[in-house]
């Protein structure tokens, strides 16, 4: 039964993956690709260049072709450059992971850190020494004993 369960969920996760792939927009790929010229998303871009890619683009879901392809094919013609995420292999690998290792060496050191402060906070002042007289003690309650009333 969660076996059935999990398969369900898989499906249902998956699906939209799936469909985006079959049947790309153009505003979906906008955000997905890069202006060689002005190095910012197409769907940011006024530059000739960009205007060619959406045309070019346009006509490749009008074609059929899937998100994948029209992206390597893309690639095939600018470079790599032109996707505006890094791929995932290689040198490009620390695009990925730098930021995460660095959320983790700094919620680590934060916490050492709070620790430690938390650890060096002076002791409760005490006060040490030889009692105090008994006669001064008694003059101490006296006056202040004033004071209460």
């Amino acid at each position: 039964m969660k076996l059935v369960a999990a398969l369900a969920l898989a499906l249902l996760l998956a699906a939209p993956a799936a469909a985006s792939e079959r049947h790309p927009t153009l505003g979906e790929l906008e955000g997905e690709v890069m202006c060689p010229t002005c190095k910012t998303t197409l769907d940011q871009s006024t530059a000739p260049i960009a205007d060619r890619i959406r045309r070019f683009i346009s006509a490749r879901i009008t074609a059929g072709d899937t998100k994948s392809q029209i992206k390597d094919k893309l690639v095939a013609q600018f470079g790599p450059a032109v996707l505006a995420e890094p791929s995932k292999h290689g040198f490009n690998l620390l695009a990925w992971i730098l930021p995460f290792v660095g959320l983790g060496i700094g919620a680590a050191a934060l916490s050492w850190l709070a620790w430690r402060w938390s650890r060096n906070r002076p002791a409760q002042a005490t006060v040490t020494g030889p009692p105090l007289d008994p006669e001064l003690d008694r003059r101490v309650d006296e006056e202040l004993a004033r004071f209460d009333r």
